[in-house]
């Protein structure tokens, strides 16, 4: 027998529907998600950390789930609502259900209810702090779960999602029809040293980067940045969750990443880390941009790709140092979606380039363009590129 489960929000607003996936308590900020595909990268994403995620597909779970399409190992995403749930899964790609997958790793899910309706709430008030409950009559203690949540703005979650340990990655995009080269490295093409800062960092970058010739050094988000090795030819910093001014840790050490003239390049939270180090401030976002359907102007060629994206936090337009050049900005609402550095060979993206499933508009513009810049560096080429 399927059990009741009830979705609280601190506005008092009720969703009754019924558990799937682990049916422990599930308390975050409940924000939406547009994307049509793709579910299971987004709950394995670490930028999740503390949200309870709404799809706004109706129906979420028809192609099951795997253990290759994932983002990260552990699951940090508070719980899943959906409104239709398949029973039966179809493709031959498939291992597990939507519902097993989660019940493994310990995710709650809701579904049955009006996840239009619950969208339209998000939209017009913002994301609201929410609790998943299940059983009966537990309406009261949910709502009053979900009043105490403190919320993420001053929440520092990339240091409890980083790595805790440095490690090397070696693995390059997954071959869907040549399994024994998966997971395999391939030596005579890695021409780049680059370490990774991990706030929350998606496995789908390490994979990009690996393709594009790069030994990559995943290290923990606390890392000092005076223990690493200066023998390398960039830096990247990952997306991750939570809110990007208390990471002062990772201010400081991008400070120093800029003194030293090596590229850096950095994605959604990394992105916003690259901006506070330069001097402008962040703002916490109304419901934010979660979806894979978001438009993006590039101010520089004109060019408007369709990206993905999801961030509840982006740089304050009217806080730019001059250091600061804006390279992107969104359609929907005018944020700024790139930044480069005017003095030093530093940029940044809040999209997700590395998305999969997609969409796959700038994977290349802006991992390509960190190549670039790397070589450049190895060719003693970068200050005059910078200057021109």
């Amino acid at each position: 027998m399927t059990e009741k489960a009830t979705l609280a929000l601190e506005n008092g607003a009720i969703f009754q529907g019924y558990s799937f996936g682990c049916a422990d308590t599930a308390i975050g900020e409940v924000i939406f998600n547009t994307s049509i595909t793709g579910y299971q990268e987004i709950v394995t994403d670490p930028s999740y950390a503390l949200q309870i995620i709404t799809l706004t597909h109706p129906q979420i779970g028809n192609v099951g789930a795997n253990h290759i399409d994932v983002e990260a190992d552990v699951l940090h995403a508070s719980a899943l609502v959906v409104k239709s749930l398949p029973k039966q899964v179809s493709n031959w790609r498939s291992e597990y259900s939507l519902d097993e997958f989660l019940k493994a790793r310990n995710v709650s899910g809701i579904y049955g209810i009006d996840t239009r309706k619950l969208t339209r709430l998000l939209r017009t008030e913002g994301a609201l702090n929410g609790c998943l409950m299940c059983g009966d009559d537990v309406h009261e203690t949910a709502i009053e779960h979900a009043r105490k949540f403190a919320g993420l703005k001053g929440m520092d979650l990339a240091r409890v999602v980083s790595t805790k340990e440095r490690y090397d990655w070696k693995a390059g995009s997954y071959r869907m029809f040549d399994e024994e080269s998966n997971n395999v490295e391939c030596p005579d093409r890695k021409s780049f040293k680059v370490i990774a800062y991990d706030f929350g960092i998606k496995q789908n970058i390490l994979r990009m980067l690996t393709d594009r010739g790069c030994s990559v050094t995943v290290v923990p988000a606390q890392t000092n940045f005076a223990t690493l090795d200066k023998d390398v030819d960039g830096y990247f910093l990952s997306n991750g969750p939570g809110d990007p001014e208390p990471c002062v840790y990772a201010i400081e050490a991008i400070r120093e990443m800029f003194q030293s003239g090596i590229p850096v390049f950095g994605i959604c939270l990394g992105h916003q880390l690259l901006g506070l180090s330069a001097g402008a401030r962040t703002q916490k976002m109304k419901y934010g941009h979660h979806g894979a359907n978001h438009p993006v102007r590039d101010l520089l060629t004109g060019e408007i790709m369709i990206t993905s994206q999801n961030h509840g936090f982006a740089v304050d337009d009217e806080s730019l140092p001059d250091d600061l050049i804006v390279t992107h900005r969104s359609l929907f609402d005018g944020t700024i979606q790139g930044l480069q550095h005017a003095k030093y060979p530093a940029f940044s993206f809040q999209g997700h380039p590395e998305a999969s499933p997609g969409p796959h508009d700038c994977g290349a513009q802006f991992f390509d363009r960190f190549v670039e810049l790397m070589q450049q560096h190895k060719d003693g080429r970068l200050r005059h590129a910078q200057a021109n």
